[in-house]
């Protein structure tokens, strides 16, 4: 059986803010669902009157707003239509509104340290940071970028900027030089926020030189914000305390207005890489960004006031943008900075009893690796707060469903799945429904999600879109990513399979990129890096099924070499450095194997898809258009990858 966990019972139901909306419906818009176990006659209302959805969402949602919330949606087609023209907001006035003396942020590191902000607090530091900014000349639309660990002062540093319409872009100190500068030199940013050193395992490591690299490739900068002592003042531009800038602005805070924008203006660019070309700087606005992360908490996670939101990730994963959002619903947020087996295995185990988490984010990656380190957290640790385990990043297994069962508790498991493109969930979870196996309870709320012959596509306009690239003033790149695969609809590059009671199952990526240990990556940027390694002519990256590795695949490289050159241990490592160094530890793959040659097509290009397709199993939908199919099979059977 399928079944884990039935529907709540009455009582549990009665008071989740789903409920709550149900009961909006009925009064507002004349339709009646009943709680109950099937969330498709729901969904399939919010998708068939998706206009009239969204706007009943937003009345219900109490979001601060002015001007007027009709129309709704102005257009039908799914690459145009624009929704709410005539409201403007503020993304930082409504994550920073409610009772002031309420608990808003804990941020904890691997060495113990605690930082705690009430709403008040956190407020308050984040409007003077805006007062200052504001006097030292940043202005709406101005570009913002950061290089910042998983910090209270990250995430004060994010408001203060999005709360003068800057927009807000951060990464991880985790990714290497050329991949930090080929996301952020695009922008042409104003400012940088940073922090100086890095920790991980119990080590220390300075930022400053990678620091100066970035100033000096990022002409524009005006000034940049250290976020701790260890940010050195040789920079270039001229470098600023955030304690200093706090402090300056405090004195405007009792006069501080949140400005209001437009529902698309722009407040994060996220990027994904693609398999050709740079990474895509992915533009989202400030509106659909709101309503979308309100609607999938409140709705669909069940968030509110008296819950501890801990989502483990860094400041370069779209999951952070996500979390920071939670402050909208009025429940605190927990962010981590540190490792998650540092100073023992259980770690982040230890800091959820300690903070009585009540929803804990992470990935099959993570959860792997505790089954793999025979952690009991459910024997060892009071997780008697816990409620919900949410899952994203890559496929969460039907055995780590039951791993969670036995060593965790019968908890709630939201398995997740949307992305960087659209920053929230195509599928996630579902405080009415059932629970089975291997499945996402449900599809999100005014998403029509269908399956076009076995891949995600949206056939109706959402929110969340991406108002654009940066850098694409015609639209022809995000057209080319996203809608000429099928006009009509959004393809989201995965697979997907529906069930019949409303909740469906992620089956892995449609469109060449890659997901190892739970991180997307670009295989374009594995080729950049290696191009400073003349033995290797071509490559092409795959991720090979392999149920032993966290994630269940990894990364493979298929080298063809210059005339005369092996490939020999020496230069497999010089391969596996080069790319380390200059893209990140995730991109460095776990075989390197050389062919003769690369699939290919008539016209030259190297063939991604075929490759993937045919070491999953699948049939080769671009056979005929490869000019040599028969080097498929010495890719599937090649001695290195184990299969023979």
């Amino acid at each position: 059986m399928s079944l884990l966990l039935p529907s709540p019972p009455p009582e549990v139901c009665a008071r989740a803010r789903l409920t709550d909306f149900l009961s909006h419906l009925a009064e507002h818009a004349g339709v009646d669902f009943r709680p109950g176990t099937d969330p498709v006659p729901l969904h399939r209302w919010s998708v068939e009157n998706d206009a009239a959805f969204w706007g009943h969402f937003l009345a219900w949602s109490g979001l601060a707003f002015s001007g007027s919330a009709a129309p709704v949606r102005v257009g039908e087609d799914v690459a145009a239509a624009r929704f709410f023209p005539n409201v403007q907001l503020s993304y930082a006035e409504n994550l920073l509104s409610g009772d002031p003396d309420a608990p808003a942020l804990v941020a904890a590191d691997e060495t113990g340290v605690t930082t705690r902000l009430t709403r008040g607090e956190l407020r308050t530091r984040v409007v003077a940071l805006a007062v200052a900014l504001r006097a030292r000349g940043v202005q709406p639309g101005d570009r913002v970028v950061a290089l910042v660990r998983n910090t209270a002062e990250a995430i004060v540093a994010a408001l203060g900027a999005t709360a003068l319409g800057a927009v807000w872009s951060s990464v991880s100190p985790d990714l290497g030089d050329a991949a930090v500068l080929s996301r952020f030199t695009p922008l042409a940013p104003t400012w940088l926020f940073a922090h100086g050193r890095t920790q991980m395992q119990g080590a220390e490591r300075p930022l400053g030189d990678r620091l100066r690299t970035l100033c000096a490739a990022l002409p524009d900068l005006r000034g940049v914000v250290s976020l701790d002592a260890a940010v050195p003042a040789d920079l270039g531009p001229p470098v600023v305390s955030l304690d200093a800038l706090v402090a300056e602005g405090a004195a405007g805070v009792a006069d501080f207005e949140f400005p209001r924008f437009p529902f698309d203006h722009p407040l994060f660019v996220l990027f994904s890489s693609g398999t050709t070309g740079a990474p895509k700087c992915i533009m989202h606005g400030t509106g659909g960004t709101l309503v979308e992360h309100v609607k999938e908490h409140r709705l669909h996670s069940d968030f509110g006031p008296g819950d501890t939101v801990f989502f483990h990730t860094t400041c370069g994963w779209m999951m952070w943008n996500w979390l920071v959002s939670v402050l909208a619903s009025g429940a605190t947020i927990l962010v981590y900075d540190g490792a998650v087996s540092y100073p023992e295995n259980d770690a982040l185990w230890a800091l959820i009893a300690a903070e009585k988490v009540t929803a804990f984010g992470t990935s099959p990656t993570y959860l792997g690796f505790c089954k793999d380190a025979g952690l009991e957290p459910g024997r060892t640790h009071d997780l008697s707060a816990l409620r919900v385990i949410q899952s994203t990043g890559s496929i969460l297994f039907d055995a780590q469903y039951d791993w969670i069962f036995e060593h965790v508790g019968p908890v709630a498991i939201h398995s997740i799945s949307g992305g960087t493109d659209v920053i929230g969930c195509f599928v996630l979870g579902h405080p009415l429904a059932p629970l089975h196996r291997g499945e996402s309870q449900a599809c999100s709320l005014g998403m029509d999600v269908q399956s076009l012959a076995g891949e995600l596509v949206c056939g109706r306009p959402f929110p969340s879109r991406p108002v654009g690239f940066f850098g694409d003033p015609d639209g022809a790149r995000m057209r080319a990513a996203y809608y000429d695969q099928h006009p009509g609809f959004w393809t989201h590059g995965d697979f997907i399979d529906l069930t019949p009671h409303g909740g469906a199952r992620i089956l892995g990526r449609s469109d060449g990129i890659l997901n190892i240990r739970g991180i997307r990556i670009g295989p374009a940027e594995i080729y950049h890096a290696l191009q400073d390694v003349p033995e290797v002519v071509a490559a092409l990256a795959v991720a090979q099924p392999w149920p032993d590795e966290p994630g269940g695949c990894r990364l493979v490289l298929f080298v063809v070499l210059a005339e005369g050159v092996a490939l020999d241990r020496p230069l497999t490592f010089r391969i596996k450095k080069q790319v380390s160094a200059r893209c990140s530890a995730v991109h460095v793959p776990a075989v390197v194997a050389a062919l003769p040659e690369l699939p290919t097509t008539h016209s030259g290009k190297r063939s991604e898809r075929a490759a993937q397709d045919a070491l999953d199993g699948r049939p080769v939908r671009n056979l005929s258009a490869l000019r040599n199919p028969a080097v498929l099979d010495l890719l599937v059977n090649h001695p290195a990858l184990g299969n023979a």
